[in-house]
Parts: C-alpha cells; sequence; structure tokens
C-alpha cells in the first residue's frame, strides 16, 4: 500500500475551492479512504495504482485553477 498526501494551493479560508474539490474527488475514484484536513489531504491506494492517483491528484488540481501541488508519497509496510 502507498500513502499519498497532497497539499493544492492557494488555499482558501473557509470553503476548499474548486481546484481542491476536483482533485478531491479524482483521488476518490481511485482511493476510498480519502481524508481531508485544514492544510491538506491524504489517502491510501495500491502500489500499483500510485502513480495513477498522483496524476489525477495533479491533473484535476491544475485544470482547475491551482497554482501549486505539494505531494508525499510512502510506501506503508
Amino acid at each position: 500500500m502507498v500513502h499519498v498526501e497532497f497539499t493544492i494551493e492557494p488555499v482558501g479560508e473557509g470553503a476548499p475551492g474548486a481546484h481542491v474539490l476536483a482533485a478531491v474527488e479524482a483521488a476518490r475514484a481511485i482511493a476510498d479512504d480519502v481524508e481531508i484536513g485544514p492544510f491538506g489531504s491524504s489517502c491510501t491506494t495500491e502500489a500499483t495504482r500510485a502513480g495513477e492517483l498522483v496524476q489525477a491528484v495533479v491533473d484535476s488540481a491544475i485544470v482547475n485553477g491551482a497554482t501549486h501541488v505539494s505531494l508525499h508519497v510512502e510506501r506503508s509496510r
């Protein structure tokens, strides 16, 4: 399993923007356990789908107005 954390900017106060929501929905299509936090989101997926997940998050965020996407990817033991 692979744990992926992502932060999408710009960060707005209150509700997340379309760029964040699109990326979260893209992640949910690949990983069931997407958690949305105040400074970022995270999820876990199969190792064979990690690249697909990262690409979906980045593509969705950028297409919907993100200016910056930070990622942390860690293989679970």
